[in-house]
């Protein structure tokens, strides 16, 4: 019985329906360092491609997908560094509350933006440039008019916003890249059963932010080895 009493103190009680879960001393410092960690790499990351451009279209999509990797970072990591030390201001918690959700929207569009951007399309595939950021817009309104009122079809369309991209992107000529793309949004998905399970898996929502770190890692090594590091020396002689 005092084993299971100590392992409840890392959880509180699962949520009712449409309520937030309430983190325990030690699951919001979890939460926040998770994230917290990576606003630099990440800053680091977008610098990096950035100096790899060869032109100022690479330039800017860098800087789009850098902008959105940090902002995923750094909005989470204030939302719940506030959350745990500043419970008492209730409306600056859920405007960024609503800032960690609506960022997630614009993270996903900035994720594909490098590979809209720098492969070549169809005509047809090409107009997803712009429907990924006016799906990012769409999800953006859903969350100021319906913040966690319905969470299952908030997450319907997280998940719809991350897959249908994907039907263009998986259609390119080239296929470089694609293998890392699936094997990131697979760690996306698993992470998804730990972001459903506060209350039910101690530190689940930072395990789920660990997915998170791991997913992106995977895409950012994607996007750097296939659209923007310089070719090697052996691919320009065989040139």
């Amino acid at each position: 019985m005092k084993r299971v009493n100590s392992f409840q103190r890392f959880m509180n009680r699962r949520a009712s329906a449409n309520c937030r879960y309430q983190p325990t001393c030690y699951e919001h410092a979890a939460n926040c360092y998770t994230h917290a960690l990576l606003i630099v790499p990440a800053f680091v990351g977008m610098t990096l491609l950035h100096r790899l451009s060869d032109n100022n279209w690479e330039k800017i999509t860098a800087w789009v997908y850098g902008m959105g990797l940090c902002a995923l970072f750094l909005v989470s990591t204030v939302f719940h560094i506030i959350t745990w030390k500043k419970s008492h201001m209730r409306s600056v918690e859920h405007c960024f509350h609503m800032c960690d959700r609506v960022v997630i929207y614009f993270f996903i569009a900035a994720s594909y933006t490098p590979w809209l951007n720098l492969r070549e399309l169809g005509p047809l595939a090409a107009h997803m440039r712009w429907f990924v950021w006016l799906m990012a817009a769409a999800g953006t309104i859903y969350v100021f008019n319906y913040h966690e009122k319905y969470k299952l079809v908030e997450l319907a369309f997280y998940l719809t916003m991350g897959f249908f991209p994907a039907s263009v992107v998986t259609s390119m000529s080239n296929t470089e890249g694609l293998h890392e793309l699936a094997c990131g949004g697979l760690i996306y998905c698993l992470g998804v059963f730990f972001f459903k399970s506060d209350g039910v898996i101690p530190f689940a929502h930072a395990i789920w932010h660990v997915f998170v770190a791991l997913a992106a890692a995977v895409h950012y090594y994607a996007i750097w080895k296939y659209l923007y590091k310089a070719p090697s020396a052996d691919t320009l002689l065989d040139s």
